[in-house]
């Protein structure tokens, strides 16, 4: 599935895909702008999948001594169950380890129960719940992976 992706460090150029597929994936998107400062910022660890040169997904996360939170993960929609999300994941692991993270976290909504599904394939586990954390009051469910 994850045949002739290939991973590599978000860039500037990558931006104008990156939002759409942000607009396209999520209620509440990241403006812009947010993705722009991300790429400049200390800490971080952003990552694109490209597919024949096509933008296919895409990865931000920040990390601090031993943790890393994932921010934003999303996939163009027609290479969704391809690999792609699978393929960001394994370079993020990949990332952590060789830093010496001990954990990864993120937040995903309680609706979702496919990204939940796919988290916990990941070997991730629900540590708790976070009311009203979206703009619209749904919750999110905060999952953690140690490694």
């Amino acid at each position: 599935m994850a045949e002739g992706l290939i991973i590599a460090t978000a860039e500037a150029g990558d931006i104008a895909g990156i939002h759409r597929i942000e607009e396209a994936s999520f209620p509440q998107p990241w403006r812009r702008e947010f993705f722009e400062s991300e790429l400049v910022a200390d800490g971080r660890l952003n990552l694109v999948a490209r597919r024949n040169r096509q933008l296919a997904g895409y990865l931000f996360a920040m990390f601090l001594l031993d943790e890393l939170h994932i921010n934003k993960i999303a996939v163009e929609e027609r290479e969704r169950r391809r690999g792609v999300a699978q393929a960001l994941m394994d370079r993020c692991f990949t990332f952590a380890r060789e830093r010496e993270i001990r954990v990864i976290s993120l937040e995903v909504r309680q609706s979702n129960r496919g990204a939940i599904d796919f988290y916990r394939q990941l070997a991730f586990s629900s540590s708790y719940v976070r009311p009203r954390y979206y703009p619209d009051g749904e919750a999110a469910v905060v999952m953690t992976r140690p490694l």
